[in-house]
């Protein structure tokens, strides 16, 4: 593909996730409850996997592996986070988030869920998921030892994350836990296994195109979505509201690494 046609594929891309997001703010509208994004949002990014497969004529291999590895960490972590949104209701953090923007500047729900939540999101999602976009562009070369790395890497990362959620899911569950702190599993090594598991996904996605000339300019996706999860909107905030509500934590986070798995401090 030329360089042009390159660019009005990621352009129509574009706007298709903006065009899903636009359908979910008039969701959002009715619900008046934004916090269903965090579940939609993997699976926009494999719709634009999917959406990339028949218009690009990339290596067959390379693109059934980025879209199969997508598939799997999107329908797994949306129907996780879904549920949790069924069954938990709406999310503190995006309740939060209105309510401060309508009192700071007297917007109405519907124009703080569609400039602060849902259209960020459809270009957020552009951006990180750039590696399964770009990755499917060219036909040469073949998948090699980068690339199966990569694929190990994020298969890794899937498996990272589900089991974190799970051990999380089933402290939760237990009466005898409210207000205490999960400490074990990967918990005990890591104070964000789920997080950690993910930027490994995407670090793999990106791998697997990277072997291509215009998938190697993907980096701008991972690179976002790690700096995300550490500096911007996961830790920080995740770690702000589970400090309030757990007296324990301030010493779990003393010994206990915020991102890379490693052995606790004594």
């Amino acid at each position: 593909m030329s360089l042009t046609e390159i660019v009005a594929l990621l352009g129509l891309n574009l706007a298709l996730i903006v065009a899903v997001m636009l359908g979910l703010w008039r969701v959002a509208l009715r619900l008046k409850d934004v916090s269903f994004i965090d579940g939609v949002w993997p699976l926009g990014m494999l719709m634009l996997a999917l959406a990339t497969f028949p218009r690009t004529d990339g290596d067959p291999t390379r693109k059934w592996l980025l879209v199969w590895l997508v598939a799997v960490w999107a329908i797994r972590l949306g129907w996780h986070l879904l549920s949790r949104w069924r069954r938990n209701g709406p999310d503190g953090r995006y309740v939060e988030l209105v309510e401060n923007q309508e009192k700071a500047k007297g917007w109405a729900f519907g124009k703080t869920a569609l400039l602060f939540v849902f259209l960020p999101q459809a270009v957020l999602a552009w951006l990180t998921s750039l590696p399964v976009q770009l990755g499917q562009v060219a036909y040469a070369p073949t998948v090699g030892w980068i690339g199966w790395t990569g694929a190990v890497l994020a298969v890794i990362g899937i498996g990272f994350e589900s089991i974190g959620d799970a051990q999380l899911a089933a402290f939760k569950k237990d009466p005898a836990n409210k207000g205490k702190v999960l400490d074990t599993g990967l918990w005990k090594y890591t104070r964000h296994p789920n997080y950690f598991g993910d930027a490994c996904v995407w670090w793999g996605l990106y791998l697997v195109g990277a072997e291509t000339g215009p998938g190697i300019w993907a980096i701008a996706g991972p690179v976002f979505l790690t700096f995300t999860l550490t500096r911007w909107s996961g830790i920080s905030i995740t770690e702000k509201a589970t400090a309030k509500s757990k007296p324990g934590y301030e010493d779990y986070v003393r010994r206990t690494s915020a991102f890379i798995p490693w052995p606790p401090k004594p």
